[in-house]
């Protein structure tokens, strides 16, 4: 049995078990992210986007093959087992395409779906929910299942093994305006009612074409955990939505969390109890390393060790030479813009870290650093003892053992359950 179906028949049968699934394309995070599950020797799945990952290169540059030798050449610089790793889509379907008319855009997605299959990735998270060039912006779920079944039928006839195939339906794109809260403050999770009414379009539209229901293994729903520009939505730990009532016959099934980044530890380990078996994680550990190296350039410019502008200074030319990232994001409705294109949680920054100024100026601030002192009280203004510890441990030069060290500490609380068995 694949460690996915294993890990969601141990959830089923009601142990508080969970995987994290990180969705970046950043290298260091990505070695940060695998290096902690070889020590901890536990599975995890990496992700792409439809619109970070596709056919037509996405705003990585990477098809879904290149997606696959970029990951396991990261793993395999750093000791890394590729058995533990898993390789996921998430969002496919037209969006990356959407502006085009909708048989354009599906015809486009057809194509992704099979180059993410042939590529080797098994877990597939298909989303056709958003409206094309003409249609309502959310769709309903006939629609929304008709499609996602025409394309895992693509899926399995270009999977070189097609019964490995794992997926994921449903989608919690918040509405117009952002997800809704209640009276309490807090977001509101998708009802019992809304999960079976998916859960029945899909098994539908599957049987249609003749598709195996039992590789249908996770459903995303709203557990009620959100993060806006500036501030996170936290799970109301005693609350049961009532969601594993949904999966009653479905016992293949989990359910999938996605935003969960920012969450308080206790958070996962409840998630799983409530049935969520998959955890998706991605704007929180970038931000984690952006908020390392812009701890170290503050050392440096303490020190006075600093040869040239601030790393945020730089990163701020970077940013407003190419707003395309930014742009349609941030209205400085929540904080000063400056102020949320550095820190905003949705981390849009990230984007920027490929270009050219944004590398020569991060290198350029391990380098100034390279040979300095960095005792201890020195960096306990800005890392925790532990990512201390673990940094001093590492091969890499300190300032960057640091960042990595402090990506960990972002993702060490999806890893609640111990090695595998």
């Amino acid at each position: 049995m694949p460690d996915l179906a294993r890990i969601i028949a141990r959830n089923r049968a009601g142990e508080a078990i969970a995987i994290p699934s990180v969705c970046t394309a950043h290298p260091d995070v990505l070695e940060a992210c695998l290096t902690l599950a070889e020590t901890l020797d536990q599975p995890i799945v990496v992700e792409a986007t439809s619109n970070q990952v596709n056919q037509d290169g996405g705003y990585t540059g990477l098809k879904p093959a290149d997606f696959i030798g970029f990951v396991k050449d990261i793993a395999t610089r750093s000791g890394v087992s590729h058995n533990r790793i898993l390789f996921g889509g998430d969002h496919l379907g037209p969006q990356a395409w959407r502006k085009l008319p909708a048989d354009q855009a599906l015809q486009k997605a057809h194509q992704m779906v099979a180059d993410y299959a042939t590529a080797g990735f098994t877990k597939m998270h298909l989303d056709c929910s958003e409206g094309c060039a003409g249609e309502p912006a959310q769709l309903p779920d006939a629609i929304t299942a008709t499609r996602s079944a025409d394309l895992a039928a693509t899926v399995l006839k270009h999977a070189p093994d097609p019964t490995k195939i794992l997926f994921v339906i449903g989608t919690e794109v918040p509405p117009p305006g952002g997800a809704r809260t209640d009276d309490h403050g807090d977001i509101q999770p998708t009802t019992p009612q809304a999960a079976r009414a998916t859960l029945d379009a899909h098994r539908e539209a599957f049987t249609a074409l003749n598709l195996p229901l039992d590789q249908i293994g996770g459903l995303v729903v709203q557990p009620g955990v959100e993060f806006s520009p500036m501030e996170v939505h936290h799970l109301p730990l005693a609350r049961d939505p009532g969601l594993l009532a949904a999966l009653a016959k479905w016992p293949g099934l989990c359910l999938e969390a996605h935003s969960t980044d920012y969450q308080r530890p206790e958070a996962y380990p409840r998630l799983a109890e409530l049935g969520f078996a998959f955890q998706k994680v991605g704007p929180a550990l970038t931000f984690a390393w952006r908020e390392a190296l812009y701890a170290l350039d503050t050392i440096r410019a303490q020190n006075g060790w600093a040869s040239g502008p601030s790393l945020p200074d730089r990163m701020e030319e970077v940013m407003l030479a190419n707003p395309a990232h930014w742009q349609a994001h941030i209205h400085g409705d929540s904080a000063a813009p400056r102020t949320e294109r550095h820190f905003g949680l949705a981390d849009r920054i990230r984007y920027y870290w490929p270009e050219p100024k944004a590398q020569q100026a991060v290198q350029h601030l391990l380098t100034d650093l390279q040979d300095k002192r960095l005792p201890n009280p020195l960096l306990a203004a800005h890392f925790c003892a532990a990512e201390i510890a673990i940094a001093r441990e590492s091969r890499h030069s300190l300032p960057r053992a640091l960042a990595l060290a402090r990506v960990q500490s972002a993702l060490r609380p999806y890893f609640f359950t111990g090695p595998r068995s």
